[in-house]
């Protein structure tokens, strides 16, 4: 991959104590006319939130919460892209950085050992207009949670864990963001968002998986054979496929 020299976008960082949630405040600030590469990060949330409206909270300071503002000419279908081009971003920094290997859990975590490492969450502003607001916020648990009862409970695992040293959250969110705007032109061409897609789906550990899937109407149990072009996961549910758009994935031994 190229290197597109000194980072442009993705240089307004705005750290903060304490939020409700970055997305919450990146998403009520692109309405007020925030540029495309603004970044809120807290060191805690106070009303932090995962896919589905569920809580996430973690002690100050134990994670990176950071949420990401794109403005991007993409039609709703095309929307998983941008949450790709992040989890990608994020998975090669902490590779990088850190020196630990992690996979995607579709439809929006990184996890090793099928351990919850991070959670991507995207929400939009301005859908249906020609200029989309999209803020990705990622969640990374760097020191919390440590092996223990919590951690077991939560099925969840931490960098410093899986490193063996501490680890600096602002140097891994620099990273993070330099990858962003390596791989940010790729939005703006079918063939870039469909590359991003292809390889996200080369480094989602559920493909290939046997899965029980839990959506708003059924229970799917069956094999995911991979993601289609909209980033919908593909199940084979005894020799038929179907495409599951949103629900709650559990791999299965």
């Amino acid at each position: 991959m190229n290197d597109p020299g000194p980072r442009r976008r993705f240089v307004h960082i705005l750290w903060f104590d304490q939020l409700d949630s970055t997305n919450t405040w990146l998403l009520d600030a692109a309405g007020t006319g925030a540029p495309e590469g603004t970044v809120a990060v807290a060191d805690h949330q106070s009303a932090g939130r995962g896919r589905l409206r569920r809580r996430w909270e973690s002690p100050p300071g134990s994670g990176l919460l950071a949420s990401i503002l794109f403005r991007v000419h993409l039609d709703p279908t095309e929307l998983f892209s941008v949450s790709a081009l992040v989890t990608l971003a994020a998975r090669d920094a902490i590779a990088g950085e850190i020196g630990v290997s992690v996979g995607a859990k579709w439809p929006n975590d990184l996890v090793t050992d099928n351990r919850k490492l991070a959670g991507v969450l995207a929400e939009t502003r301005g859908l249906g207009g020609e200029d989309v607001a999209v803020v990705v916020g990622i969640g990374i648990n760097v020191s919390w949670p440590a092996p223990g009862p919590e951690a077991t409970e939560l099925n969840a695992t931490c960098l410093e864990s899986l490193c063996g040293h501490p680890v600096d959250r602002r140097r891994l969110l620099e990273a993070m963001l330099d990858l962003v705007e390596r791989r940010r032109h790729q939005l703006d061409v079918a063939d870039g968002r469909a590359s991003l897609l292809h390889e996200l789906e080369s480094v989602t550990v559920t493909v290939g998986r046997r899965v029980r899937v839990q959506t708003s109407t059924s229970t799917l149990v069956g094999t995911a054979v991979g993601l289609d072009p909209r980033g919908q996961l593909i199940v084979e549910v005894d020799g038929v496929q179907r495409v599951v758009s949103v629900g709650d994935v559990v791999h299965l031994r």
